[in-house]
């Protein structure tokens, strides 16, 4: 249904944009989202934090790209955000100093497991005038990872200054070094890298079928009139 025509990925990732492939998904254009990510965390639950934040990173580039002069209008476009959750419920996104970044590292290690969430969004445009003009389905997903209690002060300063962390929910890559500092995890892997798969499919699979059902429902109410 999609082949052939714009699949958006409102995401910076190389990470999530390599994942997409692994599910056929390989001519994706990306266009990252400029929505500042700053939601009032008192406001929300995590999951509703990481899944407001997701919808509004593929919403603001759903108006940007709908009118395209150039490209035309996306078949779909697709957004997720991850955040990871302290056993204290702290959501914790990226580390914004190597301070922090090691603050960060030092309460995943010494806490009980926490939990990392993220929520993919999918939005494609309707061809009917039904408000608000597209359909939109969502998915959230949790994985608990446990941190190896044996990790030591001097090894998580090392991880910092490889900076391999600095730019990922909760300051480290499971899919890289930053494997050595996690002991186990309960969940799915990709869902920690940051975009569950199977969830992602599916939330693709619903979109698309709801906006068939969308249109079908059109045209059955002006074959009646």
């Amino acid at each position: 249904m999609i082949r052939g025509k714009r699949v958006i990925l409102a995401s910076a990732s190389p990470r999530r944009k390599q994942l997409l492939s692994q599910i056929g998904l390989t001519d994706i254009e990306v266009v990252p989202s400029s929505f500042a990510e700053n939601l009032d965390k008192s406001r929300y639950g995590a999951f509703e934090y990481v899944r407001e934040t997701a919808i509004q990173k593929c919403l603001e580039v759903y108006k940007r790209e709908i009118n395209n002069p150039v490209k035309g209008e996306p078949a779909i476009v697709l957004s997720a955000d991850t955040v990871i959750i302290s056993y204290t419920g702290e959501i914790m996104e990226k580390p914004r100093s190597e301070k922090e970044h090691l603050a960060m590292l030092k309460t995943l290690r010494d806490g009980p497991p926490h939990k990392v969430c993220t929520a993919v969004v999918a939005m494609v445009p309707l061809e009917t005038l039904v408000y608000p003009g597209y359909a939109q389905e969502n998915h959230v997903e949790e994985t608990t990872v446990t941190f190896d209690p044996m990790v030591t002060d001097h090894l998580l300063e090392a991880y910092v200054k490889t900076r391999e962390g600095a730019d990922k929910a909760g300051g480290y890559a499971i899919q890289g070094t930053g494997s050595i500092l996690v002991k186990k995890i309960e969940g799915t892997f990709d869902n920690v890298v940051g975009l569950p798969l199977r969830g992602t499919l599916k939330v693709i699979e619903k979109v698309l079928s709801n906006d068939e059902m969308v249109e079908e429902g059109e045209e059955d109410e002006g074959g009646e009139e």
